[in-house]
């Protein structure tokens, strides 16, 4: 080996090479050149079934508490990370949206005519899934800190649980979407609601302790005043901006 091969330092660590590899952090001494190659084995990290999008969503449809919980604890590498997840799965609920033009049955609100404040907010809201899950997601870890407040679980944790959850969620509302545009009835605002609320409940509740049923009453009751205590935010918000306008 040259020299100068001796002298390379690892531009990730700035440890000193001796091989392909740096032996601190792992990093390869050259990086192959970004090509169609890399791009396809990309999108296929992204949809494999051993740690990408389409392994989480599996996982989060049979155990979502659980696999919540081993990805909190014990094992974060296998379960896409929840606020690409929560993103991710806004983006397609919008697509989807876009493409069958399906009434909005998750966050829709009218407040009348004009151009009130309110009315803005709430399509902010309508037209900002990946944003306004977030910001409720906010209210409802809350919530579900009064109601788990035995449980050792921190606000972050909390809120990643419901990142997947949500996201989940999201997914649900684009199926029922699609299919009320296909056979022209509306079941997005019953069905779809109905479901993706029992799941989430059904998902807290197991994330906390799925032998007690008490916990999943509890998951229902975090989760509906989470979505209430944003919807009043929101709103309050968007009065005392009309009010602080008229009095100018």
């Amino acid at each position: 080996m040259s020299e100068q091969a001796h002298n390379e330092k690892c531009k990730q660590c700035n440890n000193k090479l001796f091989g392909d590899f740096c032996s601190n952090c792992g990093q390869p001494q050259r990086l192959k050149r970004i090509d169609g190659q890399y791009i396809i084995s990309e999108i296929g990290s992204v949809l494999n079934f051993d740690k990408g999008i389409l392994f989480t969503i599996r996982e989060l449809l049979l155990r979502p508490g659980l696999s919540i919980r081993k990805f909190i604890l014990d094992d974060r590498n296998r379960l896409v990370k929840p606020v690409v997840f929560i993103i991710i799965t806004s983006l397609i609920y919008t697509i989807f949206q876009q493409l069958f033009h399906f009434e909005d049955g998750y966050t829709g609100y009218s407040t009348g005519e004009g151009n009130s404040a309110t009315l803005s907010i709430f399509n902010w809201i309508s037209n900002n899934y990946g944003y306004s899950n977030i910001l409720m997601a906010i209210f409802t870890v809350l919530w579900i800190k009064i109601f788990f407040r035995n449980y050792n679980y921190n606000f972050f944790e909390i809120l990643i649980l419901l990142f997947f959850l949500m996201g989940i969620g999201m997914l649900m509302f684009s199926i029922f979407g699609v299919i009320s545009s296909l056979i022209e009835i509306n079941i997005l605002d019953k069905g779809g609601a109905i479901i993706t609320i029992l799941y989430i409940s059904w998902g807290i509740g197991q994330f906390f302790d799925k032998g007690k049923i008490v916990n999943y009453f509890k998951g229902f009751l975090s989760y509906m005043l989470g979505m209430i205590s944003f919807a009043f935010m929101a709103q309050a918000l968007g009065i005392l901006i009309d009010m602080i306008n008229k009095s100018s």
